[in-house]
């Protein structure tokens, strides 16, 4: 429990020189009464949060939030933002062509949005075995047909240490090769963890087994269960001649795409599916559509307007935790990290004395504080020693993905610039924005000390050891005040002690 001591403490941040009382009114806004506890005027919490909590929530369609995190997906897998909802443009089309069933088309649709919910699961795994950036060896990999082994070899000798000496580039070449499973295990990991993200985000067990059979070929060539035919759950397969069709669309047009789809017909797709997109060649307002950057008003109309969905405080509760799944995934070092961040987040705003309304909704801000970081390679995330210039560089952008993805979803675009200043510094030294002490808000203060203490108290691949919280106190202890807010710290530091 909370030692005299520390109380002292807190209660001398309010008895302090002018420079340190200033930085108390911009954190808290307000005196500490009682000391073991930061007091925050309600109508603080309300200006910031109000618009986005209760009655507005529920008039919010649960597509428009899934199609722009689908964004956050898309850059995971090396893919150009908006790849997802445009494979669900092309997947609902065909589904349309075929007559499938409002309550399928429903799980089609979100299932085409959530295909790639896993893919951030096998991301380290695929930088480790091929010794290159995962984002560029998965972009390529949805333009390989890997069923021909004259294809699949040369797409490793294109990916596998680009960037190491010709000895190096060989011995990962034959230690992959020697490693015939290593690909059916990696395509195994996305698509069950997928599924389980789908499953948690609250669809339904359709739409669950469409991302989890995405990778399934017609004629049994794929994986991860070298399922054929009927025996592939029919949304899959619709999913699978789908995503193929957009990559290669957007990356050679619309009669590349067309004929790749009747090369692979009863390889990889289902005739009748290609015999479907085939019926619509020739709709080029449809096509047209995808030669847009934004597909996200495209697919509405797409929705059986009678299984339309719209969130609640629940469900979006249960999206920025999915999401936080798939955001720790990325590398094994960040495991749990965003469910930190939240926890110690929220503890900060209950000392400051918000209602458990409030705290929930800066919670979700916490815990997609990181989503930006799917945008940058596991052999930056991952990386044992100091980041070079330009390494650090592209980790630093991991901020401005967060705030561009939050701003475009309902719900989430009003915490998104607070989310996305968690590296910023009082000082005004930190990034991306260089933002200085008065122009960050309460949240942003606790979600920067929150941060912090997540990284300092968790493994890393660049510390040699696991550091206990006396250190990692003594550390943050050092920056409170030029660097962090000390209101925040304070308050960190009595929430810890009450846990």
């Amino acid at each position: 429990m909370l030692g005299s001591g520390r109380s002292q403490r807190l209660c001398r941040l309010t008895q302090s020189g002018p420079a340190v009382q200033s930085r108390m009114r911009l954190c808290v806004g307000t005196s500490l009464d009682p000391p073991q506890r930061v007091n925050v005027p309600t109508s603080y919490c309300d200006r910031d949060a109000q618009s986005e909590i209760g009655p507005f929530a529920a008039t919010v369609a649960l597509a428009d939030v899934i199609a722009a995190l689908s964004y956050a997906l898309d850059i995971t897998e090396g893919q150009p933002e908006g790849h997802s909802t445009k494979s669900c443009l092309i997947a609902m089309r065909i589904a349309q062509e075929i007559g499938l069933s409002a309550s399928d088309r429903s799980a089609l649709f979100y299932g085409t949005l959530l295909k790639d919910a896993g893919c951030s699961s096998n991301a380290a795994k695929v930088c480790s075995l091929f010794d290159a950036d995962d984002h560029k060896i998965k972009q390529s990999f949805k333009l390989q047909d890997l069923t021909r082994k004259a294809d699949a070899f040369g797409y490793l000798v294109r990916n596998v240490a680009t960037d190491r000496s010709p000895v190096i580039r060989v011995a990962k070449l034959a230690a992959l090769i020697a490693q015939p499973g290593a690909g059916k295990d990696m395509i195994q990991t996305r698509c069950s963890r997928g599924a389980e993200i789908a499953t948690k985000l609250g669809f339904t067990q359709a739409t669950a087994e469409a991302v989890r059979a995405l990778d399934e070929h017609f004629d049994g060539s794929g994986e991860p269960s070298n399922l054929r035919g009927d025996q592939i759950p029919l949304l899959g397969r619709i999913v699978c001649l789908a995503q193929t069709v957009e990559v290669y669309f957007t990356t050679f047009g619309r009669v590349a795409a067309l004929d790749v789809a009747q090369q692979r017909s009863g390889t990889w797709f289902d005739p009748e599916l290609v015999q479907a997109l085939w019926s619509f060649q020739s709709d080029q307002d449809f096509w047209s559509q995808l030669d847009r950057s934004d597909a996200r008003s495209a697919i509405a109309a797409f929705e059986p307007t009678e299984q339309r969905m719209y969130v609640d405080e629940d469900r979006l509760d249960a999206i920025a935790e999915g999401f936080a799944d798939v955001i720790d995934a990325k590398s094994p070092w960040t495991c749990r990290h965003s469910f930190g961040v939240a926890e110690a987040t929220v503890g900060i705003l209950k000392q400051f004395g918000y209602s458990d309304e409030h705290a929930r909704f800066w919670r979700r801000a916490a815990l997609l504080h990181d989503i930006g970081k799917l945008g940058v390679s596991n052999r930056i995330l991952d990386k044992p020693g100091k980041l070079s210039e330009a390494e650090f560089s592209q980790m630093r952008r991991h901020v401005d993905h967060t705030r561009r993805i939050l701003r475009i979803v309902p719900c989430f675009r009003n915490f998104a610039d607070v989310a996305a200043a968690h590296h910023e510094k009082l000082d005004g030294s930190g990034y991306s924005l260089g933002l200085s002490d008065a122009q960050l808000s309460r949240e942003a203060k606790a979600m920067c000390v929150a941060d912090i203490f997540d990284a300092l108290a968790a493994k890393r691949p660049y510390r040699q050891r696991q550091m206990g919280l006396d250190e990692v106190f003594e550390i943050m202890g050092k920056e409170a005040g030029p660097k962090i807010c000390p209101i925040a710290y304070e308050a960190l530091r009595l929430h810890v002690d009450m846990v």
